[in-house]
């Protein structure tokens, strides 16, 4: 089954991640991280605060097999996932529903995700927690998964925190990675010292080796903090950062521009820097427009442009930064330069 429908609803943290709310960027660009440091709700412009994570991402829809399964022994393929996988949502919704009410698993669990997104039939929610509950009896990783966040959640059945736990438990230890996630989650929210985060760091660690950006993230976390039981290792958080980094995870990407333009964890790269904290802040994320403001300001991978550094800082207040170091920078800029930033700012994305 696909994970898409996990995205709105992943487990709470403790902790907002770094770039939540408005950021409070007073900070510069390339300002030194302070390990270990807590996290606060407005953001702090150092980089790895704190091994807290963001919730995980929708991974995209699974495109239909090619091969045939007959060929390696394996039963026909399923015509209901078959439909589904083609975007036929009505189609595979009745082929499945004779099956799930006969009691298959499989049928149960694709029945209860069109429900629940409400994919070529109206959306309910509370029928499609019925479902995964039936299939998540009969062990079915991701309907555990599905129904643990329902048990969390408490608005379509009745919030039980302990099933959730042991079904987030059951799925992650059956391989799916966003359960892995979820339940490492799970246990810093329970233990927020040390030891939760060396409990949790087994399932981040699973999750980040088959791919997951959120994993790979809270990986570097703990890799850059030195705890939960790793050693500190900047090398290998760097590394990190860079893998969900080119899956656009944009938190990543500020943490990785910062530590090239230091040199931490690796060599000193002014510019690929800057290419990452353009993409991030291209992609939206305030503060890497900010910082990037401020790179062009300094001419620290590029050349200086203080033009492109007033408009960049201009789209990060627009949307509710305000940094101090700035707003002097665009004061000092002369009206036919606050004009040309101006229109710049208006053609940013």
């Amino acid at each position: 089954m696909t994970e898409a429908a996990a995205a709105a609803q992943t487990v709470p943290l403790p902790q907002p991640r770094p770039d939540a709310g408005v950021p409070d960027a007073s900070a510069p660009a390339a300002s030194a991280p302070a390990a270990g440091a807590p996290a606060t709700g407005v953001h702090v412009d150092k980089p790895i605060a704190t091994p807290l994570p963001q919730p995980a991402t929708t991974a995209p829809l699974p495109s239909a097999d090619s091969i045939n399964p007959d060929r390696f022994g394996a039963k026909p393929a399923d015509p209901a996932y078959g439909a589904f996988q083609r975007g036929l949502y009505k189609t595979a919704y009745n082929l499945a529903l004779a099956r799930a009410q006969n009691g298959d698993p499989a049928a149960q669990t694709l029945v209860a995700e069109i429900l629940s997104r409400g994919l070529g039939v109206p959306l309910n929610a509370a029928e499609a927690a019925k479902w995964y509950a039936l299939a998540a009896e009969q062990g079915v990783p991701e309907s555990q998964f599905q129904y643990a966040l329902m048990l969390l959640d408490g608005r379509y059945v009745k919030k039980d925190e302990k099933a959730a736990y042991a079904l987030m438990q059951a799925a992650a230890e059956a391989g799916n990675r966003l359960a892995q996630f979820n339940f490492a989650q799970l246990l810093v929210q329970q233990d927020p010292g040390d030891a939760g985060i060396a409990k949790a760091a087994t399932y981040y660690e699973r999750a980040a080796a088959t791919g997951l950006a959120d994993a790979q993230y809270a990986m570097a976390q703990i890799y850059a903090n030195g705890v939960g039981g790793k050693p500190r290792d900047d090398s290998q958080a760097r590394t990190l950062l860079a893998q969900a980094a080119r899956q656009n995870y944009d938190t990543a990407q500020i943490d990785l521009a910062t530590w090239m333009i230091e040199g931490r964890g690796g060599s000193r790269d002014l510019k690929s820097g800057f290419g990452w904290m353009k993409q991030a802040a291209e992609g939206g994320n305030v503060a890497a427009q900010n910082r990037l403001a401020k790179l062009y300001m300094e001419g620290i991978g590029t050349d200086p442009d203080l033009i492109l550094a007033g408009a960049w800082y201009i789209v990060a207040r627009r949307a509710g930064l305000i940094d101090p170091q700035m707003d002097d920078f665009l004061q000092g800029l002369d009206d036919d330069q606050t004009k040309q930033a101006l229109q710049k700012a208006n053609r940013l994305p």
